[in-house]
């Protein structure tokens, strides 16, 4: 191989290991989030303060075994607009939670979550999670949590026949819930985003997002949330239900007791 060859080669590769950590990084970052009741007010400022991005309409549907398995352990498995999202539960802090009691301020009213959109790295930590379940032999019973099952069977009907689901049927996941929502999104200087909710089983909620690599610093984005609130005049230390938690709460009710009992939700 001559100089100038190796030259070339070494440089690519640098560039293709660079750009594929890049994406990488951006497939299993750290969402941040505070969800609030949005006023004209609010939307007022907003309007003012930030960058409207645009309105769209998209489809959720979320997965998870007949018995809960993966939302009781705060796994949460969606599809949206074809594309599957994996939200994982940063452990250090649920611990923390759990440990310390109720949680006060912006570590209350802000959520956590790991979030995995490359599709190989959803597989391995999927097994990773329903393995140590079988390991374990951690398994729920009808007495003990509400199961997915309705008049048609587990799941919605017809949501595991589509060749995309062969996958998630192979590990025993099911659909248990789908609607669609039309979103209004907003961004701000800062990097914040800021999205204006409508479900379409009835309910409206606004979320505060920040996005960050892991290993970034997340009293910055806990600060940026906050800054970004006061702005919108969003005031109160009471969380705000999110539109799957309203879903279950009105579908799934014996269910989204048990996450609440712990500490889930």
């Amino acid at each position: 191989m001559s100089f100038e060859v190796y030259i070339f080669t070494s440089i690519y590769r640098e560039i293709y290991f660079t750009t594929l950590a890049s994406e990488r990084e951006r497939e299993m970052s750290i969402e941040v989030e505070r969800k609030f009741v949005g006023d004209a007010n609010s939307l007022k400022i907003l309007e003012a303060i930030g960058v409207f991005a645009g309105q769209y309409q998209f489809q959720d549907r979320y997965f998870d075994t007949p018995q809960f398995d993966l939302t009781l352990r705060d796994f949460w498995l969606r599809q949206r607009k074809g594309c599957w999202e994996l939200k994982c539960p940063l452990a250090p802090v649920k611990e923390a939670r759990k440990s310390q009691g109720e949680p006060s301020g912006a570590d209350k009213l802000c959520t956590r979550y790991q979030e995995i959109t490359n599709v190989p790295d959803i597989h391995l930590k999927l097994k990773e999670v329903l393995k140590r379940l079988v390991k374990n032999e951690k398994t729920l019973t009808t007495e003990s949590c509400q199961t997915l099952i309705n008049h048609d069977g587990l799941g919605i009907p017809g949501m595991n026949n589509t060749p995309d689901m062969f996958w998630a049927s192979a590990m025993n996941l099911v659909c248990f819930a789908e609607f669609t929502t039309i979103r209004r999104t907003f961004t701000l200087d800062d990097g914040v985003h800021i999205d204006l909710d409508e479900a379409d089983f009835g309910y409206s909620v606004g979320e505060i997002e920040v996005l960050m690599p892991e290993g970034g610093d997340m009293q910055a984005a806990l600060d940026k949330i906050e800054r970004t609130a006061k702005k919108l005049g969003v005031t109160g230390d009471q969380g705000v239900d999110g539109k799957l938690s309203v879903y279950l709460q009105r579908n799934y009710p014996a269910h989204h007791a048990r996450l609440l009992s712990q500490h889930i939700l």
